[in-house]
């Protein structure tokens, strides 16, 4: 009698300790998951915030150097010196064409998402490329769309910073493929051997890997489709969502 007491009470302290077990492990990996949350989260704002800052300082600079040509041309007016104020608007014009990053894809979040994204990339000394049009009617949010465009460039800018400056470019292409929203990004890295997909995945930590999560949990949300392609010194992403 006294030994299967025994027994009881040993089953039930090891039961004890297995719950008591369980439950610290549930709630340190909550706290580190609330961590993790929180630290992306700030991440994610101090990016905003660099973001907004950026078209802040663009847009003084425009008005400064608006303020600039005009005094020019008045100057060129009242010396009646029409051919060199006509010389001059042509530059003009020429350097406003090179500066102007507004990207028309006839979704307004996708154009707003993009332009900042690339305005950040060029601001890099990165080389842009980028064809854009979008469907007005989607299937997936205007939220998830931006989400994945979102990631795709701010993976394809951490990596092109790591490349020598002659070497960063980004291309970007999104539209219409066999009945499905194509998007596509190949961008620059310093990676010198080809990685299989679960290197890919497995080997980026932080931001990076989340994003490349992000991506593909929004994309099978929506029964899309991620296809990463990686070779030396280049990098590239396509991703296909039903319309």
């Amino acid at each position: 009698m006294s030994g299967n007491l025994n027994l009881v009470i040993f089953i039930i302290i090891s039961a004890a300790v297995l719950i008591t077990s369980i439950l610290l492990t549930y709630f340190i990996t909550k706290h580190a998951d609330e961590k993790w949350i929180f630290k992306f989260q700030d991440s994610v704002l101090k990016k905003q915030r660099d973001e907004v800052e950026n078209v802040y300082n663009t847009m003084r600079g425009w008005r400064h150097d608006y303020h600039n040509h005009m005094q020019t041309l008045k100057a060129y007016l009242s010396m009646n010196q029409l051919k060199e104020m006509s010389e001059y608007l042509d530059h003009l014009e020429e350097d406003l064409d090179s500066i102007d990053i507004a990207i028309k894809t006839g979704n307004t979040s996708v154009n707003a998402i993009l332009s900042s994204k690339l305005s950040i990339a060029q601001r890099n000394n990165i080389n842009v490329n980028c064809k854009a049009t979008v469907p007005s009617r989607l299937k997936i949010s205007d939220v998830h769309l931006c989400t994945i465009i979102g990631n795709l460039l701010d993976n394809a800018i951490e990596s092109c910073q790591k490349v020598e400056a002659d070497k960063r470019f980004i291309r970007v292409y999104i539209g219409i493929f066999k009945s499905q929203l194509y998007i596509s990004v190949t961008n620059s890295t310093d990676q010198t051997r080809r990685k299989k997909l679960i290197e890919l995945i497995t080997s980026k930590k932080g931001e990076h890997g989340f994003g490349l999560r992000r991506i593909n949990k929004i994309a099978e949300q929506y029964d899309g489709f991620v296809n990463r392609k990686n070779e030396p010194g280049v990098f590239a992403t396509e991703v296909m969502l039903p319309l």
